[in-house]
């Protein structure tokens, strides 16, 4: 059976055709040779890691061992571990051995505050976590991300601030830029792509806000 004409002009506007150096797609045409980014100009601009390449190396070695490695009652080793390398870590911080840290002279921890397994703090830029704060299992701080609209593909960072007494469950990723305000909580599983305000309760993806926590 012959098709008819609207399954005809479907197939056209469906149909990917390639023709010599052009692409066409329904209406669209876009020359084969455009590029969206090109990972062989890529650049790490001079100081971006905030160490040198000797100490970032030294450093995935002690994480991947020394600290890696440790039994999980010695949190004080590893509390020295991170400050031997920069890290301002307040006393009575709990971190997991399974928890990973790029640059730990771009994080601040402050007393009692507790990192869970596997958490991921990807520091490119400042990880700042307040005191009697929890960033819970599995959750990814990740302060760096693309510029898209740029063939190089370079990095665009931002800072992350966990303020005090804040609560960031089990696997939530936080983007770049944001603020989890004091006494806050973000529900298991949330994505994280804007300022959560002081006290409130934000679940989601993308999170938003949903109820406030009550102070004693």
């Amino acid at each position: 059976m012959a098709p008819n004409a609207r399954q005809r002009h479907s197939a056209q506007a469906t149909t990917t055709i390639f023709s010599g150096s052009t692409v066409h797609a329904g209406n669209h045409i876009r020359p084969m040779t455009a590029d969206f980014q090109d990972l062989t100009i890529f650049r790490v601009q001079p100081g971006f890691r905030g160490r040198s390449g000797v100490v970032v190396l030294l450093w995935q070695l002690v994480q991947a061992s020394l600290f890696g490695l440790s039994p999980q009652p010695l949190y004080a080793w590893r509390r020295a571990l991170l400050r031997l390398f920069g890290a301002k870590i307040g006393k009575g911080v709990i971190v997991r051995p399974t928890a990973r840290i790029t640059y730990p002279w771009k994080v601040a921890i402050g007393d009692f505050s507790w990192i869970g397994d596997h958490v991921e703090l990807y520091s490119l830029d400042r990880i700042t976590i307040g005191s009697n704060s929890v960033v819970s299992q599995r959750s990814y701080l990740c302060t760096a991300s693309h510029d898209i609209r740029d063939v190089a593909f370079p990095y665009v960072t931002g800072p992350i601030v966990i303020c005090d007494q804040a609560w960031v469950a089990a696997d939530v990723f936080v983007a770049p830029g944001v603020t989890v305000g004091r006494g806050a909580v973000v529900g298991m599983r949330s994505t994280v792509l804007k300022d959560v305000p002081a006290s409130m309760i934000a679940v989601g993806a993308p999170a938003e806000v949903r109820g406030e926590r009550a102070a004693h």
